[in-house]
């Protein structure tokens, strides 16, 4: 069951992205910059999700200010293209992707396996890249108008560089779906023995305004992090945006994942809402109640697309 109770206004432009389709790599819509000295190779990577254009709208904005690394390895990758070419305004959540959702085949068994989809060839494709990636940002937004999240994964090395890059105020410390990995999790990115960090940003709601100055934003201040570009870079374009403040941790203590094709929410979440007695039923799945497993619980991205196999909410304790 899809749920759309709430919809949002289109006021994101989309950029046009074909001026960035051949790229150098040898793999469509990815562009690598070698700065010839030895470093880390860093990436941001756009439209995982083919209706989510901030991803799209940041790495528009570096293209065009020309930013090379310093040190290091710099590429940009436009992932599901073909999802954001099919984006329909009068049915704008449905490119989110063609066959299946492509921030769920990022497992070996997934990606070395017989089964063929848009997505999985798309991932095939851009993996070897990817295996060269050191650190990474992948951009996405929200269904529901949100305060911006990042995304920092369950390895203390996710967390470390989320509070380096300092933006967005909420960090969410997470071990992803059920359903399959995301990008951010993949080999060596969720592997706590492994140098590789990887980071995801919910810049806010899918087609907001905000989403694109937010997107770049935080890629000015990753690529800051990760010491990839000069200190200064970006300057201007910080200076005309909210000031940073002091961030806030909230540990993902269960994700609920759908059972029954009759879940239903108790009430119309929207996100952050903070649901203060342990026990409280937000939910049926099924006949079986979903309740808080704690006091001052926190919703975190309740979802519309309330299906079997895929995530309802996530469930989140503040730590600090």
């Amino acid at each position: 069951m899809i749920i759309e109770s709430t919809a949002y206004p289109i006021e994101i432009d989309f950029p046009d992205i074909l001026p960035y389709k051949v790229g150098n790599t040898g793999v469509d819509w990815i562009t690598t910059f070698d700065s010839g000295t030895a470093g880390p190779h860093v990436m941001i990577s756009a439209l995982v999700h083919g209706n989510e254009p901030c991803g799209a709208v940041a790495l528009d904005w570096l293209f065009k200010q020309e930013v090379r690394p310093v040190r290091g390895k710099l590429s940009f990758a436009f992932i599901n293209v073909a999802a954001y070419n099919s984006f329909d305004r009068n049915d704008p959540t449905a490119s989110r992707y063609l066959d299946q959702d492509f921030n769920r085949v990022w497992q070996n068994c997934s990606l070395n396996g017989p089964e063929v989809t848009r997505e999985l060839e798309r991932a095939r494709e851009v993996r070897p890249v990817v295996d060269t990636v050191d650190y990474l940002l992948d951009l996405h937004s929200m269904q529901h108008k949100n305060p911006p999240l990042m995304l920092a994964g369950d390895q203390e090395k996710g967390r470390a560089l989320a509070k380096q890059v300092a933006d967005p105020e909420w960090i969410i410390c997470d071990s992803g779906h059920e359903e399959g990995k995301r990008l951010r999790d993949y080999d060596g990115f969720g592997d706590a023995m492994s140098p590789k960090a990887a980071l995801l940003l919910e810049a806010g709601q899918h087609w907001e305004a905000a989403a694109g100055p937010r997107a770049i934003a935080a890629s000015i201040r990753f690529l800051r992090a990760t010491e990839c570009v000069p200190a200064d870079f970006g300057e201007a374009f910080l200076a005309e945006q909210p000031p940073l403040v002091p961030q806030k941790t909230i540990e993902i203590v269960a994700p609920v994942t759908v059972q029954h094709k009759n879940f239903r929410f108790n009430d119309d979440y929207l996100g952050m809402e903070v649901i203060a007695e342990k026990g409280t039923v937000i939910a049926t799945d099924g006949k079986t109640p979903v309740a808080t497993p704690h006091d001052n619980c926190v919703l975190i991205m309740p979802s519309r697309r309330l299906l079997v196999g895929k995530t309802a909410v996530r469930l989140g304790k503040l730590l600090d």
